[in-house]
């Protein structure tokens, strides 16, 4: 009996080349229609850790194929020191001031225990804190700032924090939660005069989203030679957050130390999510594509937000954040009863809601789901009156 050509040819490779054009179409598929099947099968939207629903480049699935063969063996460093200068190439920075990595956390831990416990690291609240916690685990001292009115940094009240004892200083720019950006000459006035006394980690994790970030990036003042320190992540607009990796740009002799302790090592970041990122970076066409169609969607979502009279922010990243009019946990119940998970509260903005946003459809979704919480809440207060 004759064999087809397919059949013959599958029968003629290997196992492991099986296996890669598995994981090509496994991952090729992380577009819009599979990520829309994968929660429409669940029945479930999740809208709460603010990743990209568009999905990576189709070259990241290439470039893992490329790699598959090679999976029980270690990443080496020429793979580090390739992405490495290509980053330093795409920020305009010498290749010396790179480190890779998801470093925060060894960041904390690094400028935590210089010099013994006690240093203060001055942040704003609410935010992420996975530097702030990691100082604190060797005896870093975290100085919490509230936000201004406008729920962004408040860089006066964050100055009147910096002391002798100051370690460091930890902004989000994009803020996390509230998605809103400090201006950009004031800003950079703050991280001039007050890195002079303590370095400044500026985390732009959502820069990207916005449609001005050159501008207002931090790592100009990375390049002068300032005490500022910057942080990037493959996870959010180039959408590897199953193969998280993320760098940071410093000072040469700040970079120098970490890496003596070990940050950047090619084994600790991974061959497949060295391999992503590379090819992340190399599609700047995916990142503005989708930096417009979050755009496109935020815009939908504000006017919603407008329109139902919901005080909310102005946000700069890809995700909203607004005043429910009701307890982050009771909001967010009522949520899931419609199938979509916005995910946790950030004290002290007790009725505040931050929702990621997702695909057209699953926006759609979120945003009636959101209509029908309001109304039900409306229909119980007045029932709870009579």
């Amino acid at each position: 009996m004759s064999m087809d050509p397919s059949r013959r040819s599958l029968l003629k490779h290997s196992g492991a080349a099986f296996g890669a054009s598995i994981l090509t179409s496994q991952i090729a598929g992380a577009s819009r229609g599979l990520l829309h099947a994968e929660s429409s099968s669940l029945g479930l939207v999740r809208l709460s850790f603010n990743e990209n629903p568009y999905g990576p480049s189709p070259g990241v699935a290439h470039a893992i194929q490329r790699e598959f063969n090679r999976l029980s063996r270690y990443a080496d460093s020429q793979a580090v020191q390739h992405l490495t200068e290509q980053i330093a190439s795409y920020e305009h920075i010498p290749v010396e001031q790179v480190v890779l990595g998801e470093i925060l956390e060894f960041l904390g831990l690094y400028l935590g225990s210089q010099r013994g416990p006690g240093g203060e690291f001055v942040y704003s609240t609410p935010g992420y804190l996975a530097l702030i916690d990691a100082a604190a685990r060797v005896g870093g001292v975290g100085v919490p700032v509230p936000l201004n009115a406008q729920y962004q940094n408040d860089l006066p009240a964050l100055s009147g924090k910096v002391s002798q004892r100051t370690r460091a200083m930890y902004l989000v720019n994009p803020h996390n939660p509230t998605g809103t950006v400090n201006d950009g000459e004031e800003f950079t006035r703050f991280l001039r005069k007050n890195s002079q006394d303590a370095v400044a980690i500026v985390d732009e994790a959502y820069l990207e989203y916005a449609e001005d970030f050159s501008s207002r990036s931090a790592v100009s003042l990375v390049r002068d030679g300032a005490n500022v320190m910057v942080f990037r992540t493959f996870d959010k607009i180039h959408a590897l957050a199953g193969l998280p990796i993320g760098y940071v740009l410093a000072p040469r002799t700040l970079a120098d130390a970490l890496r003596k302790q070990g940050a950047g090592d090619a084994e600790s970041l991974g061959r497949l999510n060295i391999a992503a990122a590379s090819a992340a970076l190399r599609d700047t066409a995916q990142v503005e594509r989708t930096r417009n169609a979050v755009a496109h969607e935020r815009k939908i979502w504000l006017s919603v937000l407008h329109d139902l009279k919901l005080q909310h922010t102005e946000p700069n990243a890809n995700f909203v954040f607004f005043n429910a009019g009701m307890a982050q946990p009771k909001h967010a119940a009522a949520m899931l009863s419609q199938g979509i998970d916005i995910g946790r509260a950030h004290p002290p903005y007790a009725n505040w809601a931050r929702i990621t946003i997702g695909l057209p459809e699953e926006n759609q979704r979120a945003q009636a789901a959101l209509r029908h919480a309001l109304e039900e809440s409306v229909a119980n207060s007045t029932s709870a009156t009579e």
